[in-house]
């Protein structure tokens, strides 16, 4: 057997016993602070396609968009079900069109944050209701790309579609990343109901509260975080700053 053979032959062997906890990261109003507007920029996509595709106006077009995101997770599920709208069209007259260049910006301290990720020790994931190629963008825009082992979305070529919080996209979550069991899943998200049903699958998750956001009546999930750098405490056993930092103190005399 060539080497090549032998390299293709121990990265099978390495995938198929890959035991990795896997943590999973929300992309939008999560990589990104919500004050960013995104969410705000692309309601207004969304309205206007509602108003442009169904003929209404834009009081009737923003309460069926409501309604849609609350009947189903998302409004592209509601324009499939009751109006056969094409859901890669509406990708890319809502998601792709959003004017996010120079909005979004390389991160360095996100960056710093998701290289001290010890990939030794848990699969960084990437884990999001948009389409491929809106998750793909935003992360190539905040310059982390390269620092995730893959990503779960939605797919907008597929029906029925499947979001979260739906069962069915954990169990899809789970299954693409190669989760070795719901236990060895961890997850952050700025959702309330994402991380409510990734706690109840399982999953240890944390809630992504931004600073000026009040606290909820009563926690989503086991943590809840006001910053993405408390990771580190929480999870302080997925990063390597916190092994060094570990390893200096056992040298103190």
């Amino acid at each position: 057997m060539d080497e090549l053979g032998e390299m293709e032959d121990l990265s099978e062997i390495m995938e198929k016993s890959d035991s990795r906890p896997v943590l999973f990261f929300d992309i939008d109003n999560c990589l990104y602070p919500r004050s960013k507007n995104v969410q705000e920029l692309m309601g207004i996509l969304i309205n206007d396609y509602f108003v442009k595709h169904l003929s209404l106006s834009a009081e009737d077009a923003d309460m069926l968009h409501q309604k849609y995101y609350k009947d189903y997770g998302l409004a592209i599920s509601g324009l499939v079900k009751h109006h056969k709208v094409n859901a890669l069209e509406y990708n890319r007259e809502v998601d792709d069109a959003l004017a996010l260049d120079g909005l979004i910006t390389p991160n360095p301290d996100l960056r710093e944050l998701l290289e001290d990720i010890d990939t030794s020790k848990v699969k960084p994931w990437l884990f999001t209701n948009a389409y491929i190629t809106h998750g793909q963008r935003v992360v190539k825009l905040l310059g982390i790309e390269d620092l995730f082992e893959g990503m779960t979305f939605c797919d907008y070529s597929k029906l029925p579609f499947i979001c979260k919080p739906h069962s069915e996209m954990f169990e899809k979550a789970e299954a693409e990343a190669g989760a070795p069991s719901t236990k060895r899943c961890y997850f952050v998200d700025d959702s309330y109901l994402n991380c409510q049903h990734a706690h109840a699958r399982g999953w240890t998750a944390a809630h992504l509260l931004e600073p000026d956001m009040p606290e909820p009546a009563e926690k989503a999930s086991m943590y809840q975080i006001r910053d993405l750098e408390s990771l580190r405490s929480i999870f302080p056993q997925f990063f390597k700053a916190s092994m060094k930092t570990s390893v200096a103190q056992s040298q103190l005399p």
